[in-house]
């Protein structure tokens, strides 16, 4: 980084950055950091002891009160503290507001589950760009303290999402006939993706159920490895529109990231069968809202929005069945078809919307 001091004296308009464990070599790291905007100011420290005595600054008398807009974080210097300054944060009355982004090397293990459990708001591979770290930014500073506000009175109120009974019932049985219909199929597949190009047979991301919950999602592979990386390259591609960030869900037409196994897999939905394994945990059911990644969750927090989160996330679904790999149904349409099943959904319309699907796949395969 150009320095360890602020760009100019901050005040209190300005946003404070603090990062912690960084060497010299950071706009190798994190691209095209603005220097010269005086909206920014940062400083660097490298021991637990400077990190509290910075941010204690910030907070421990009236007349100088300033919430740091954000803390950055190398990831080896976090584990090498026992993530205790995230307990910290997590912990404290004001500083628990404040986004903490961690960062990590190319191919540095990470665990980012463990790290969003201790408090950590996102984590980030290096090199990455500014631009996208003030997007995200701007997202958590207006938006964490209220989720926390939330996230506090739901436990307060023992309040917790549960599947019907009868639906659950309903699941368990889906589920296991499924997977017993299906097992001849797994392991030419799970071979298949194997040959063709390099990663795990399954792909396992973070993904956003009923309730907000984050649960470990599963499919088979069917795109070329670390194929998310790509995805603010290929925004322009986004059947759901053009504009970069505000676009609430993210599909590309003719997307190159896919693998020619993938494509087959697709066709036929194959590549959905070891969500039947996420059904059995009850983290999904055969029917749903469809589960959402984190960063399109993260723009569904409006009132009438977040009613989609009502309903169980699903294998295949309303919207899913009325415009099936059609490339014009706007965001808004899906959104309200995901509300439409969260508040009416039933056994018979499950029932429904199964048969709808196998039909809609039957139809699509002979395409």
């Amino acid at each position: 980084m150009k320095s360890d001091r602020y760009l100019s004296a901050p005040s209190l308009d300005t946003r404070e950055l603090l990062f912690i464990g960084f060497d010299p070599c950071f706009d190798v790291n994190i691209r095209e950091f603005p220097y010269r905007d005086h909206t920014y100011h940062y400083d660097i420290v490298n021991t637990a002891e400077d990190a509290l005595n910075w941010l204690e600054a910030r907070v421990c008398d009236l007349s100088t009160y300033h919430l740091p807009y954000a803390v950055f974080c190398r990831h080896q210097w976090l584990e090498e503290n026992r993530l205790e300054l995230a307990a910290y944060l997590r912990a404290h009355t004001d500083l628990r507001y404040v986004p903490l982004l961690v960062f990590a090397g190319e191919g540095e293990d990470i665990d980012a589950a463990v790290l969003l459990q201790h408090g950590v708001d996102d984590c980030y591979t290096m090199p990455v760009l500014w631009n996208r770290l003030e997007a995200r930014l701007d997202f958590l500073n207006q938006y964490k303290p209220t989720l926390l506000e939330l996230a506090g009175k739901l436990e307060r109120e023992d309040f917790r999402y549960r599947i019907p009974f009868m639906k659950r019932v309903f699941d368990i049985a889906g589920a296991l006939t499924g997977i017993l219909l299906s097992s001849f199929i797994w392991l030419p597949v799970a071979i298949a993706i194997a040959m063709e190009s390099k990663g795990p047979v399954f792909y396992q991301s973070k993904r956003v159920g009923a309730d907000y919950r984050v649960f470990e999602f599963l499919k088979f592979r069917s795109m070329y490895q670390d194929a998310d990386r790509y995805l603010a390259e290929l925004q322009h591609l986004n059947v759901y529109g053009m504009a970069g960030d505000s676009a609430v869900f993210v599909k590309f037409a003719h997307d190159p990231r896919i693998t020619r196994v993938g494509r087959f897999i697709r066709k036929y939905s194959i590549d959905e069968l070891p969500q039947l394994i996420n059904v059995l945990r009850g983290e999904m059911s055969l029917v749903g809202n469809r589960p959402l990644p984190v960063y399109e969750a993260e723009m569904l927090t409006r009132d009438e929005w977040s009613t989609r989160f009502l309903a169980p996330a699903g294998i295949t679904g309303l919207w899913q069945v009325s415009k099936r790999d059609q490339p014009d149904m706007s965001a808004e349409e899906r959104i309200d078809l995901d509300i439409e099943y969260a508040r009416n959904y039933s056994i018979w319309t499950d029932l429904i919307i199964i048969l709808r699907t196998f039909r809609a796949v039957v139809q699509h395969g002979e395409c």
